[in-house]
C-alpha cells in the first residue's frame, strides 16, 4: 500500500522529511493516508461550513488508524453568478473541481479519499475525480439551509429570483423585496429545496456513494459534525474492505439515482451530472435510460420548487431512507451495495417515518404518476432535450417562436412585458460551446413566473435551468446553436410543438434553406479556461464533458 512505499522506502526520505514539517511524525506516516477534500469558500452559504466539517472527519479517521491529509479545490456560486457572465464559469467549474482533486489525490498517492461538496456542480465534480481515480471514497454532503421565513410562510432563493419578476410587473413592492432578501438566506447550507444541490445529494447517496442519511441532516443541525466524525471512521472500513467507486457506480445505481431524482421531483441538472458520472465510470447509461426512469415512476416527494416542502422538512418526516423505502414498495429500485458495508435495501428497511408526515406521499397518493422529467428529441432537438414536468400538468404546447440570442435579451423582453401568453420564448447561443458554459436561466423563468406567466408560456434552451425553475420550460437542447444545430435556424414566428405523450419537440418549418445559409458565430472565448472548455466540451446529450 501507498503508506508502506512511504513509511520505508529509502528513496521516499525526502518526502518523509517534508511531511513531518507539516507536524506529522514516523507513526503517522505508517498508516493509511486519506485525503479530505473539500469545496470550502466563504463566498457562499453552500460552502462556508465545510471546512470544520473536515476537521470532524480527520477526527473520525484519526481515531479509526488512518492520517488525515486535507486540501482545498474551488466553487463557482450559482445563485450569485445567475444572470452574469460569471455564470458561465459554474458548468466549467464542474471539470476544474474533478480535475484538481485527481491531480492532488494521484499526485500524492493516497490510499482513500472523503470528499465534502456543497453546492451545486461540487457534488458532481467531487465524484467525477473520485471515479477517476477509484479509490476507496466517501462522499459527504455539508447539508441544506434551512428555510427563511418571509410573511408567515417558509422561502427560500427560489422565492427571491420569482419576486423580482413581481417588481417589475408592479405586483411586489421594492420594500417588500427587500424584506424577501433580507431574510431568504438565513445562514449556512445550499439552498433549501429540491434545487440541483439536494437533488445531487439525493443521487449521490443512491449511488452508494454516501451514507444513507448523512446528506440529509441540515447544514447548522447539531448532529452535522458527529456525521462529518462517522464519515472519517466508515472511510477507513472502506479502505480495509477495498471497496472502490467503480463497485458501486454501475448501470444499476445510476438507474436507481435517476428513479430518485424523479420520485423527487428533481433538478433537470441532474440528467446532465449523471450522463457525466456515467462518461466517468465508463457505464453504458443515457438520455433514454433517465427518461424511463422518470416515465416509470411516481413523484412522491412534495419538494420544492413544484411542491410545497424543503429539505431539511424531508429530513423531519423520514429522510431519504423514507423515500427509498416507498420505491423498494413500489419495485421500482434493484437492490445495490453501499459504503456502509449494507445494501440499499437494509437501509430502506431502517426509516423511520414520522407520524402524520406530509412530505413524502403513499404509493396510492402519488404527487404525479410519474417522475418530475422526461426526454423529448424531434426536428428542433435530433439528439434530444430535458423538460421539467414537475410543477405544472401541461402535457402539450402549441405556439409562436420569440427568438433571443442569449439570455440577457430574453430577461429584458419579459421585463419590459413583450412576451405574451402562448409564446415559446427561445434562448440560444447558451449552449456547452456556444454560451460557452451553458448558463441556467433561472432569471428569465423565474421573472416570467413572477409575471403570472408561468402556466401560459414555454421556454426552450439550448443553456440549462436551475434546480429551482419550474414551469414548461425544455433545456439542454442538443445539438446545441453553436454547432449549428436546428435551434440555430429557429426565427420569429415559426410555430413549435411540445408533446410530453408523444415526447416530440418539433418545428412546424422545413429548414433545409436555412440549413445551406447557415454559418457559424465566432465563440465567445476568452483565453484560458474557456477556450479550453470550447475545444474539449462535448455535447449536453452526452454530459457536457471534457474528459
Amino acid at each position: 500500500m501507498t503508506q508502506k512505499r512511504l513509511a520505508e522506502d529509502l528513496a521516499r526520505a525526502p518526502a518523509r522529511a517534508m511531511l513531518k514539517a507539516t507536524g506529522l511524525t514516523d507513526a503517522d506516516l505508517a498508516k493509511p493516508m486519506v485525503a479530505v477534500v473539500h469545496c470550502w469558500t466563504d463566498v457562499t452559504p453552500c460552502n462556508m461550513g465545510l471546512k470544520s466539517l473536515a476537521q470532524d472527519v480527520r477526527k473520525g479517521i484519526k481515531d479509526a488508524g488512518g492520517t488525515p491529509i486535507e486540501f482545498n479545490t474551488v466553487a463557482v456560486s450559482d445563485g450569485i453568478t445567475m444572470g452574469t457572465e460569471g455564470m458561465r464559469l459554474s458548468l466549467m467549474s464542474r471539470e476544474v473541481i474533478a480535475d484538481s482533486l485527481e491531480l492532488a489525490v494521484r499526485a500524492h498517492e493516497f490510499d482513500a479519499v472523503v470528499a465534502l461538496c456543497g453546492c451545486d456542480k461540487t457534488i458532481p465534480g467531487v465524484v467525477m475525480g473520485l471515479l477517476r481515480l477509484d479509490l476507496p471514497s466517501v462522499v459527504l454532503y455539508g447539508g441544506s439551509i434551512l428555510p427563511g421565513r418571509f410573511e408567515g410562510r417558509d422561502v427560500t432563493v427560489q422565492d427571491v429570483f420569482e419576486a423580482v419578476g413581481a417588481v417589475a410587473a408592479g405586483q411586489m413592492s421594492r420594500e417588500r423585496l427587500k424584506v424577501l432578501e433580507d431574510k431568504a438566506c438565513p445562514g449556512a447550507g445550499a439552498c433549501g429545496g429540491q434545487f440541483t444541490a439536494n437533488t445531487m445529494s439525493t443521487a449521490v447517496t443512491m449511488l452508494g456513494l454516501s451514507p444513507m442519511g448523512a446528506n440529509d441532516v441540515p447544514a447548522v443541525d447539531p448532529r452535522k459534525p458527529e456525521v462529518a466524525y462517522e464519515v472519517g471512521r466508515t472511510v477507513m472500513q472502506v479502505l480495509e474492505n477495498g471497496l472502490r467507486p467503480s463497485h458501486l457506480v454501475t448501470k444499476t445505481s445510476l438507474q436507481n439515482a435517476a428513479t430518485a431524482v424523479a420520485a423527487s421531483g428533481g433538478s433537470t441538472n441532474a440528467v446532465l451530472h449523471l450522463l457525466a458520472l456515467a462518461q466517468e465510470a465508463h457505464v453504458d447509461f443515457t438520455l433514454e435510460d433517465i427518461h424511463q426512469a422518470s416515465a416509470q415512476t411516481p413523484t412522491l416527494a412534495d419538494l420544492k420548487p413544484g411542491g410545497q416542502y424543503t429539505s431539511p422538512d424531508l429530513e423531519k418526516a423520514g429522510g431519504l431512507r423514507l423515500l427509498t423505502q416507498r420505491l423498494f414498495e413500489a419495485q421500482r429500485l434493484t437492490d445495490t451495495p453501499t459504503v456502509t458495508g449494507k445494501w440499499l435495501s437494509q437501509e430502506a428497511n431502517l426509516a423511520e417515518e414520522t407520524p402524520e408526515q406530509q412530505v413524502v406521499r403513499n404509493l396510492d397518493n402519488p404527487l404525479k404518476p410519474h417522475g418530475g422529467l422526461a426526454i423529448l428529441k424531434g426536428s428542433l432537438a435530433p439528439e434530444g432535450c430535458v423538460l421539467k414536468l414537475s410543477g405544472h400538468s401541461k402535457k402539450r404546447h402549441e405556439g409562436p417562436a420569440r427568438v433571443f440570442e442569449c439570455e440577457e435579451e430574453a430577461f429584458e423582453a419579459v421585463q419590459q412585458g413583450r412576451i405574451q401568453p402562448n409564446d415559446v420564448v427561445v434562448i440560444r447561443n447558451e449552449g456547452p460551446k456556444g454560451g460557452p458554459g451553458m448558463r441556467e436561466m433561472l432569471a428569465v423563468t423565474a421573472a416570467l413566473v413572477g409575471r403570472g406567466l408561468g402556466d401560459s408560456v414555454a421556454l426552450i434552451t439550448d443553456g440549462r435551468f436551475s434546480g429551482a425553475t419550474h414551469g414548461f420550460m425544455v433545456g439542454h437542447v442538443a445539438p446545441e446553436a453553436a454547432v449549428g444545430g436546428p435551434i440555430a435556424l429557429v426565427q420569429n414566428g415559426d410555430t413549435i410543438v411540445l408533446d410530453v405523450e408523444t415526447r416530440a419537440i418539433d418545428l412546424k418549418v422545413d429548414l433545409s434553406e436555412r440549413k445551406q445559409a447557415w454559418a457559424p458565430k465566432e465563440l465567445h472565448a476568452p483565453r484560458g479556461v474557456m477556450s479550453k472548455y470550447v475545444a474539449l466540451v462535448s455535447s449536453a446529450a452526452t454530459g457536457a464533458t471534457t474528459s
